[in-house]
């Protein structure tokens, strides 16, 4: 199952072919001047420039599943990538679990209690492990999984159809997507998310742009602000990652953190609270493939569900230790510079 996303493409294609300047970028470099571009920012708008090596994209019932059609059964050539993006195989003082959340609620808005699907699913979550182990020499079995059909960024004067449930006929429509589809369901249930309350000591906002994305950041944390994303040098199979020397922890105890959502274009879950830390953390796998991993710790949990999966994989209540975990290659977070 894909999205028709030929409405779309028709323009990115013209706007890529020489590799103009896009509005998106015009408007990075005014309001985020001498502010490098993570590359989770730079493959959505430029999405001629990500190696494509899969060859189908299907997008299913809590995320979005990658086809690569070569290599063993259950090497890794079919994988869910969800909400997520990150497989792991570990759990707190050295015992292994893994946590699946293909299908299930997205693991990163902490509402959801996790399902039994989840915590007995292949793995596809983004590791959740103690603040306090985040020290250079820790192990973990970790998956960075790529998706190289993802959906792109549009310009904001170039948005079809307004993202809203009112709008919902209109949206599935222009898509060519029927609204007994799995697919009208996914697009249903993101725009559900996005217009649903914030919890307590949440801001949040869906960002259907580059330019939304960046006036929400700027009017949370100020204009001296910079965006990091997790950069992994390879694709690699699930494998032994070591912290190395290096961790850094960015300036300030309050981010903006986006997580890519599922839609036919770009929409990122962007939320701001006063209790979150983030750390850039150096990895070296066993292979020697280097990552640079962008790392959240949450330092009050109390209004998390108590149920979620966090707790039910690391043995903790709410409230009582700050949590953290990786972000995929396509999340992004702000912080202060």
């Amino acid at each position: 199952m894909e999205f028709h996303l030929l409405p779309i493409l028709a323009f990115l294609c013209l706007a890529l072919t020489s590799h103009a300047v896009l509005p998106s970028e015009v408007y990075w470099n005014s309001m985020l001047p001498n502010t490098p571009m993570p590359k989770a920012i730079r493959d959505v708008l430029r999405p001629d420039l990500v190696e494509d090596k899969s060859s189908s994209v299907d997008v299913g019932k809590g995320g979005v599943n990658v086809d690569a059609g070569k290599g063993k059964p259950g090497g890794g050539t079919n994988v869910g990538v969800g909400k997520g993006g990150v497989s792991v195989n570990t759990g707190h003082k050295g015992k292994p679990v893994y946590v699946g959340v293909t299908p299930g609620p997205d693991p990163f808005v902490y509402k959801y209690a996790a399902t039994e699907d989840q915590l007995h699913a292949d793995p596809s979550v983004a590791l959740f492990f103690i603040e306090k182990d985040m020290r250079p020499g820790t192990k973990m079995n970790l998956h960075f999984i790529k998706n190289t059909k993802e959906a792109t960024f549009l310009p904001q004067s170039e948005h079809p159809i307004i993202f809203s449930s009112e709008k919902l006929p209109e949206i599935l429509k222009h898509f060519s997507v029927k609204p007994e589809s799995v697919e009208a369901q996914i697009i249903k249930n993101t725009i559900k998310e996005c217009e649903a309350p914030a919890t307590k000591g949440e801001e949040k906002y869906c960002a259907t742009s580059l330019e939304s994305m960046i006036d929400f950041s700027i009017s949370k944390l100020g204009k001296r602000v910079q965006a990091i994303s997790t950069e992994v040098v390879k694709d690699t199979q699930k494998q032994k990652y070591t912290i190395a020397a290096g961790v850094k922890k960015m300036a300030g105890d309050e981010s903006v953190v986006c997580h890519k959502q599922n839609y036919p274009y770009a929409v990122f879950y962007c939320h701001k609270t006063q209790t979150t830390r983030a750390y850039m953390v150096p990895l070296v796998g066993a292979d020697g493939t280097r990552a640079k991993a962008v790392a959240v710790c949450h330092t009050d949990t109390s209004e998390w569900n108590p149920k979620h999966l966090a707790f039910q994989v690391l043995k903790v209540k709410p409230g009582t230790l700050p949590i953290c975990h990786f972000l995929p290659e396509d999340h992004i977070v702000w912080v202060p510079k």
